[in-house]
C-alpha cells in the first residue's frame, strides 16, 4: 500500500512554552506507531501514543513548584484506569482510539479543567471534550486506509497508571513531570530547572 504523507497544515500547531497533560498509552504502540510517526505531527514531535487530559495547560513559566505539587496531588487521587480500545472513530481529518470505558478520562478533564480554569480544554474551542488516541491525521482516503490496517489489530487493553505533564519547547515535547494515579509519593519531576513557586 502506498500513502501519501498528509499531515494537516490547518492543525493546531503547538507554541513554543505551550504544555500538555496527556496520559501514556504504551500498550497501543505496536499498534499505532508506525501510523502516527507518518500522520500525526505530535509522534514526529516527541509524544507518544496518548490520550489528552488537557492541551493547552498553562504555560512553562506558570508551572510553578505549586502548580505540579497541586497537580500531582489531583492525579494521585485517581485509581489506575483499565480501558480498552475497541473501534476507531473520526473527527473531520483525523482518525482515533476510542477509549472505553471513557468516563475516568473525562472526569480527569474535568478535574483538572476546573482546578486551573484558565486553561479550558482546547482552549474553550469545544462544547464536549471526547477522551481518544489520535492515531493519524489527513485527508479521508488516507484515513480510510491506516483505519483498514488498524482495524483488525483491535481491541487494545491497557492499564494506564499515570498522566504526564509534557511542554513544548519549539521542536519537541519535553516531559516535565511523572503523575502517577493513586501513586504514594506524588509526582516525579523529570526537568532539573522549572519556575520557583
Amino acid at each position: 500500500m502506498s500513502l501519501m504523507p498528509a499531515i494537516r497544515h490547518d492543525y493546531p500547531v503547538p507554541v513554543r512554552g505551550e504544555s500538555a497533560v496527556v496520559v501514556p498509552v504504551a500498550a497501543a504502540e505496536a499498534v499505532v506507531s508506525a501510523w502516527r510517526e507518518r500522520f500525526d505531527s505530535s509522534a514526529m514531535q516527541g509524544m507518544p501514543a496518548h490520550v489528552t487530559a488537557l492541551y493547552p495547560f498553562l504555560g512553562d513559566h506558570d508551572l510553578t513548584e505549586g502548580v505540579l505539587a497541586g497537580l500531582s496531588a489531583l492525579c494521585g487521587e485517581f485509581s489506575e484506569l483499565r480501558v480498552r480500545f475497541d473501534r476507531p472513530g473520526r473527527f473531520p481529518g483525523v482518525l482515533w482510539l476510542d477509549p472505553e470505558p471513557a468516563a475516568g478520562l473525562l472526569d480527569l478533564t474535568v478535574r483538572i479543567a476546573s482546578r486551573w480554569p484558565q486553561a479550558p480544554p482546547y482552549g474553550g474551542q469545544f462544547a464536549d471534550v471526547v477522551p481518544h488516541l489520535t492515531v493519524a491525521c489527513g485527508q479521508e482516503a488516507t484515513l480510510d486506509a491506516v483505519e483498514a490496517e488498524i482495524t483488525p489489530r483491535l481491541p487494545i487493553t491497557a492499564v494506564l497508571t499515570a498522566a504526564r505533564l509534557y511542554v513544548f519547547d519549539g521542536s519537541h515535547w519535553q516531559p516535565r513531570a511523572e503523575l502517577p494515579f493513586h501513586g504514594p509519593r506524588g509526582s516525579r519531576i523529570l526537568s532539573a530547572t522549572r519556575p520557583a513557586s
